[in-house]
């Protein structure tokens, strides 16, 4: 790519970028959110087209190339949110639009075939007969990944591949990166974790602001500051590491605004949850993927039934059988899929961030009084400015903006809100260290101001830096309890993943 620059209306998203992507490398694409990356992909796959810029595969340019033609040109890309169908077998999502057959008959016999020897290639021992339903999120993206080969792929472009993944899992989808890039294949990564970055990254290209950066080989000179300076124009970790909560931990004198006894969900995926929250207290709850954290936060705000516990708010014992009620008492989920449950699709910027105050806003001042666009307007403005949302204007289509940008608007759309207790599910999950520190900000004004606040997060590095105390889950259930001058990653790890005492309040 040489030269590539993108325009929509008077947004410049691209200046002069250049990228190239060699056989058997793994490129890390990296920037911040709103950098331009997407937008660089989006041409490389075909789905935009550049304003000025020359596209080369295999030294041949490329012209008006589209998703059909750069497919052909062995162009793929796994984004972010998977594409699996859950109600197909897994076969046929891999040959989707491409099913084998002779004269319009179907055959089975051939597809599957075909896909086991696929599957085999990305080590994922399956029947290709089964429903991909059955599938966990690792070996949906390794469906991905097979169905990427299935088209003759010579560039695969992952997008936050490990954003849903184990620490296993992680392991596992480098092993299969590793064996592409023996085979030949280029690899754009596209990622915000710098761990995992630095292990499997050859060459990174860094972009900013729609500008290219630079673009240097993974060598020993670089390293995960490096990165962030070149990302961010500045040295984050002031803002990663935040103030020494050893020595402002919340006093036990402070009112308790939430204690949950005994909390069970009806499908048995979180039991016997008991903790507590006090006034301007931000509590972090860690555990590997399906601990239980999630469904029991999902539980706690009425989003699923429970068969027996009991939640007290400021003392008093609430019944909260559905989200409106958990709003109704000042208390809100900010939800972990903020894709399908953060956000309207089809509403511009202003809606979605006004949507939770909508009463403060009608001319009536209540749900069924006529809404007063002006206010909503005037509102939606006020928290894009004070959380730097980067869009053309408060008019744009949500879904056009940048995953981190888009998570500000879900964030925003709270803050303006009477709650007094903010559940935060994966606050930062595929979203770059810039954002994260705005996300963090927000967070701890949240608990100047008063407001207890539950973090619940698979980045252990960021819950030791932010909270007060960390309660980890194992199994659906709390298992230890750490104050945050006693955490470590080393006790807390052990926690999640081991049998500890019965006292449950960590390891020594």
């Amino acid at each position: 790519m040489e030269n590539v620059s993108k325009t929509f209306g008077a947004t410049r998203a691209l200046d002069n970028v250049s990228m190239t992507i060699w056989p058997g490398e793994v490129h890390v694409l990296l920037g911040e959110n709103g950098a331009g990356k997407s937008t660089l992909m989006k041409i490389l796959s075909g789905v935009y087209q550049p304003s000025d810029g020359v596209i080369r595969v295999n030294g041949q340019v490329v012209e008006r190339l589209n998703p059909k033609t750069a497919q052909e040109a062995g162009i793929a890309i796994i984004h972010q949110e998977l594409s699996i169908i859950n109600e197909i077998s897994i076969a046929e999502n891999i040959f989707l639009g491409r099913l084998p057959g002779n004269r319009g008959l179907f055959d089975r016999k051939t597809l599957e075939k075909m896909s086991a020897e696929l599957l085999a290639r990305v080590g994922l021992d399956m029947d290709p007969a089964w429903p991909a339903g059955v599938l966990k999120i690792s070996q949906k993206q390794l469906v991905e990944i097979a169905k990427a080969l299935s088209v003759g792929a010579r560039v695969i472009v992952m997008d936050e591949p490990t954003s849903s993944l184990t620490p296993e899992e992680v392991e596992v989808l480098f092993k299969i990166i590793n064996d592409l890039r023996k085979e030949g294949v280029g690899i754009v990564y596209i990622s915000h974790k710098l761990e995992e970055i630095m292990e499997i990254g050859d060459r990174v290209t860094v972009l900013k602001d729609g500008t290219l950066v630079g673009s240097r080989p993974m060598d020993e000179e670089v390293t995960p500051e490096l990165l962030v300076q070149m990302m961010v124009g500045s040295d984050l970790s002031s803002k990663y590491d935040t103030e020494d909560h050893s020595a402002v931990e919340v006093k036990s004198d402070k009112p308790i605004t939430l204690k949950v006894e005994g909390l069970t969900r009806a499908d048995g995926r979180c039991k016997d949850v008991s903790f507590e929250v006090r006034e301007g207290e931000i509590v972090g709850f860690f555990g590997l993927v399906g601990s239980g954290r999630t469904e029991a936060m999902r539980a706690l705000v009425g989003a699923d039934p429970v068969s027996k516990g009991t939640v007290y708010l400021k003392g008093e014992a609430a019944r909260i059988s559905n989200p409106q009620a958990a709003l109704k008492n000042g208390m809100g989920l900010i939800p972990e899929d903020r894709r399908h449950e953060g956000f309207c699709h089809n509403f511009p910027i202003w809606k979605n961030l006004t949507l939770p105050v909508i009463a403060k806003t009608s001319k009536a001042g209540g749900l069924w009084g006529l809404v007063n666009a002006r206010k909503e307007r005037q509102a939606a403005a006020k928290v894009v400015e004070q959380l730097n949302v980067r869009c053309a204007s408060i008019e744009q289509p949500i879904t056009q903006l940048s995953g981190g940008n888009q998570q500000k608007v879900v964030l925003g759309k709270w803050l303006e809100t009477d709650l007094d207790i903010f559940i935060f599910d994966e606050p930062t999950r595929g979203i770059d260290v810039g954002v994260k520190a705005s996300i963090y900000d927000i967070i701890k004004d949240l608990a100047r101001d008063g407001k207890s606040i539950l973090v619940v997060s698979s980045e252990l590095p960021e819950l030791l830096a932010l909270c007060h105390r960390l309660m980890v889950f194992r199994e659906g259930t709390i298992v230890a309890e750490f104050p945050i001058s006693k955490a470590t990653k080393e006790n807390v790890l052990y926690a999640a993943t081991a049998r500890i005492n019965n006292q449950g309040v960590g390891v020594q």
